[in-house]
Formats: C-alpha cells, sequence, structure tokens
C-alpha cells in the first residue's frame, strides 16, 4: 500500500463537507474554516489536503485563495499525489470512453470535473491537442499535464488556448502558445463525413464546439430539400452538415469575417459551395433584414453565445432568446423546422421553452417540440455537479395559429 501523500490541509467548517462527499468537487470560500487554515497561507494553485472540521481527510485537491471558488478536489484520499501519473490516469480513464463513442480521432477528449480533473479541458484534433486550463491548479500543473498527454497519447502537438474570460476569477492572464511540437498551422477536423479547417490558436474556445455534435446528426429527417437559414453558424457546422444531408441551399450567418471565410473555404472544400452561402452579419439585424425582405426558409437553426453569462443576468437573457426565437419564426415557412439552442448554463430549460412559446403566441403560431437537445455524450455531466450540464435545445415544428 502506499504511503499517504502531504499536502497543506484546508480545513472546512463544520457541515460544510456534505456537498464533497455527495460527489461535487468545490469548495467555496466561505466554507473554508480560515481560523485554522488561512487561505492567505496558500499560493494560487498549490496543492492540498482537504479535510474536515472533524480532521477526516477528504482528499487531493487545490487551493486559489483569489477565486470564489477557493478549492477543487481532484482525488479522494490521500493515496494518491496531484502528478502527472494521476492526471495519466484521469486521461486514460477519459479515452476508454471517447474510443468507444467515435471511429476517429476527434473530439473532447477530457471534460473538466465529469473526467475528474477540474479547470481542464482537451479535445482531440487526431493527432494534435488542444487544451484550455481555467483554474490557478491546472496553470500550476501545466508541466504535469503535458507530461500526461505525451504518455497516454504522443500527439505531434499539444496547443494551450488559454484566452477565456473566465480565467480572470481565477487571477490568471489569457494567451494561447504552443505547449510542445512544431505549431500546427490550422488543424482537421472531421465530422459526419466532412472534413473542417479551422484556426485552435486564433478561433473560438478549443477551435471546434464538439457538444453539438450529437445535434448536428439530428437534423437529417428535417433538411432534405429544404432552404436552411443557420445564425452565429462560427465555421458553418451546421450549415455544411445540412447541406452534406440533402438540404438544397443553405444561408450561414455569422459576425466575424473570419468565420464567413473560413464557412466558404470549407464548403469548397466539401463539395458544397453550389448550396452554401456565407453572409457577414448580426444575427439580430439580419433577421429584421429578412422579414422586411419577406424570405421565408423550411428550417432555421440558432446556436448563439451564451446570453446569461451570470445569473443576475437571467431575467435580461431570458429576453434576448425570446426576442431571437420570434424573429426567427418570422421567416419560417408555414410549416418550419426551428433548431434552437442555449449554452448559457444559469438559463434553465423550462426557461428556454417558455421563451420559445411566449414568441410563437406572440406571432399567433404554435409550437411542437418535437426532440430534446442536450450536450454530445463526449461532454459527460456529473449528476452531483450541476454545472456540467449547460447545453440544452429543442428541435420544434412551428405551425400557423
Amino acid at each position: 500500500m502506499s504511503e499517504p501523500v502531504e499536502y497543506p490541509a484546508l480545513y472546512l467548517k463544520r457541515g460544510e463537507d456534505a456537498r464533497l462527499r455527495a460527489g461535487h468537487l468545490w469548495v467555496f470560500a466561505n466554507e473554508v474554516d480560515v481560523a485554522r487554515s488561512p487561505l492567505t497561507s496558500f499560493g494560487p494553485g498549490e496543492a492540498c489536503a482537504i479535510v474536515d472540521a472533524r480532521d477526516r481527510p477528504l482528499g487531493v485537491g487545490y487551493v486559489n485563495p483569489r477565486s470564489l471558488i477557493s478549492a477543487r478536489l481532484v482525488a479522494r484520499g490521500l493515496d494518491r499525489a496531484l502528478d502527472a501519473s494521476l492526471l495519466a490516469h484521469r486521461l486514460e480513464v477519459a479515452s476508454s470512453l471517447r474510443e468507444r463513442l467515435y471511429e476517429e480521432p476527434y473530439c473532447r477528449l477530457l471534460y473538466g470535473e465529469s473526467d475528474g480533473v477540474p479547470g481542464l479541458t482537451l479535445d482531440r484534433f487526431d493527432d494534435v491537442v488542444v487544451a484550455q486550463a481555467t483554474t490557478a491548479g491546472i496553470e500550476r500543473l501545466k508541466p504535469e499535464v503535458e507530461s500526461a498527454v505525451r504518455k497516454v497519447l504522443n500527439p505531434r502537438a499539444l496547443i494551450w488556448k488559454n484566452d477565456t474570460g473566465i480565467r480572470a476569477l481565477e487571477g490568471l492572464t489569457t494567451y494561447a502558445d504552443v505547449g510542445f511540437g512544431e505549431p500546427p498551422g490550422a488543424l482537421r477536423v472531421r465530422e459526419g463525413g466532412l472534413e473542417f479547417l479551422i484556426d485552435a490558436i486564433g478561433g473560438q474556445k478549443t477551435g471546434w464546439f464538439y457538444d453539438q455534435r450529437a445535434n448536428r446528426d439530428a437534423l437529417a429527417p428535417f433538411v432534405e430539400g429544404a432552404r436552411v437559414l443557420d445564425l452565429f453558424a462560427y465555421l458553418g457546422a451546421w450549415g455544411l452538415r445540412a447541406a452534406a444531408m440533402g438540404a438544397k441551399a443553405v444561408t450561414c450567418v455569422d459576425a466575424s469575417a473570419s468565420a464567413v471565410k473560413l464557412i466558404e473555404d470549407n464548403a469548397r472544400r466539401n463539395g458544397l459551395a453550389d448550396r452554401v452561402r456565407a453572409e457577414r452579419a448580426d444575427a439580430f439585424e439580419c433577421l429584421k433584414a429578412l422579414r422586411g425582405q419577406r424570405e421565408r426558409f423550411d428550417v432555421v437553426i440558432l446556436d448563439p453565445p451564451a446570453f446569461v453569462k451570470r445569473r443576475k443576468d437571467l431575467k435580461e437573457g431570458a429576453l434576448a432568446y425570446r426576442r431571437l426565437n420570434e424573429m426567427a419564426m418570422q421567416v419560417l415557412s408555414r410549416d418550419g423546422i426551428l433548431v434552437t439552442c442555449s449554452c448559457s448554463y444559469h438559463m434553465p430549460r423550462e426557461t428556454l421553452l417558455d421563451a420559445i412559446q411566449r414568441g410563437a403566441r406572440h406571432l399567433d403560431r404554435n409550437v411542437q417540440v418535437l426532440q430534446s437537445l442536450q450536450q454530445a455524450p463526449d461532454h459527460p455531466v456529473h449528476p452531483a455537479i450541476p454545472e456540467t450540464g449547460y447545453l440544452k435545445g429543442f428541435i420544434c415544428r412551428v405551425l400557423p395559429g
């Protein structure tokens, strides 16, 4: 039996261990017994042993005294060090699921808390891995992460895409650079028999939204011979998939000039340029213009960025979702399909559905929910950590009132 690891103790107040024992991995600052273990005695990202008020160890994690979430539990018990060996084990377990799910090596390889490594995201693009550290603990463990990735996958390159705004909550700066290997340039991703080129360093998030793959697969029954509008298109994943499934004409709209160019390039790459048109525009302004032109589409796809980034933004964000969905219905054909999503964790599924229904009734339309959407299985939801389940959506049929 291995010797217990020794890390400085972070003590919890009485009764504040219940959530951790139920399976969650976060410790909030007001749950720490600062008389016994002052947060200021820890450096950002420092490893610790998390201990309850009765001196019973819960496990090993890391601390950030600058963050509202002051600690995260990584391993239960004290028999595992917070090192490359533990990370390699977590990565091997995560990889075994993805190998069962997908025939090709394009997926969310490791999804933070759900895969037992809070603060770390790994996306795989064949022989290149794109990593994102959102906590001081993972920032401090970058060499160990790279060692684990080399050991388990041995890719030709690893890119750190650490430019997300959430890092500011941890007191971290933003940047994007190469962890190891040669800069790979444009990366390739394959999905649904199509090939897309992406910009891993300059693009959004880690370069590709793997979380919507299963939802894009669900388009097939609705797009044959259809005229499709794909809003917030980014690289055109929804639109190009629709075209490949038989849509007769697809318009992809995004506010980014670079995204529009990549949509056009990817359409040509896949022999879909004759059916896919990309346009640079704000989605709301585009919908307003299309309504004025009396344009109609058989399918409208809405995959916007998060409108509700904080709980206090819910009321305003819900109004934005209602307005967006109502405007989309105004350019739908009489018996049209609305595919609508929200990646806002603080936007409950039932609130999104209510926004859709309110918009429909304001237009004297009726909505039938045909399918509920959620994140793909390479983004598994931890039942004790509701924060891991963020993506929700619906495929709806919209009919006259």
